[in-house]
């Protein structure tokens, strides 16, 4: 026994100084890092032309609803003071409008004709009115029919300028043509 115990104090005292040595141990070196790869991804199978063409029906807007139409943007005949005839110069602002009316017969606009603050109410209703029936002729002319069209008059109650001089009352003798808004 005596022998074991003898061996077994050499065998631990070799082990410590084996632990204790002064050469440096040997650096491990870090494991290598692993090399991930991109997944190989197959290309998408080409489509047929009408399947890769866009399902979504594009939207046709009116001309009369489209601020960029001439349809849109002219939609006033102005009038010399206490004159129901229209100028020349809007014959062809009319001639569109009347030609587009009569090819779209479900569509309906009022005609407004409108006078300037001075005469009394009765006689700027009156003036009015004669404007809006004035317009409302030039554009049957074009091929619109009587369905289509309604004339009012607001006389002087719907003023476009609110001065009181040649150039605001310029504006305010006017006649309006109005599309529904949708």
């Amino acid at each position: 026994m005596k022998i074991f115990k003898n061996l077994s104090i050499l065998l631990g005292s070799a082990v410590l100084l084996a632990a204790c040595s002064s050469t440096p141990p040997a650096p491990v070196a870090p494991p290598p890092s692993p090399v991930v790869q991109a997944p190989v991804v197959a290309p998408a199978p080409a489509k047929p032309a009408s399947a890769s063409a866009s399902k979504v029906q594009s939207v046709v807007i009116p001309p009369y609803l489209d601020p960029k139409s001439a349809i849109s943007t002219n939609r006033s005949v102005y009038f010399d003071y206490d004159v129901f005839s229209v100028k020349p110069n809007f014959i062809q602002m009319l001639e569109v409008h009347g030609k587009y009316l009569a090819g779209n017969p479900k569509l309906a606009i009022r005609v407004e004709g409108n006078a300037d603050e001075r005469g009394g109410s009765e006689y700027n209703l009156a003036l009015g009115q004669k404007r809006a029936d004035a317009v409302v002729r030039a554009l049957k002319l074009y091929g619109i029919k009587d369905s289509q069209v309604e004339a009012v008059s607001w006389g002087k109650e719907k003023p476009k300028s609110q001065g009181h001089d040649e150039a605001a009352w310029a504006q305010n003798r006017r006649v309006d043509l109005v599309y529904p808004n949708k």
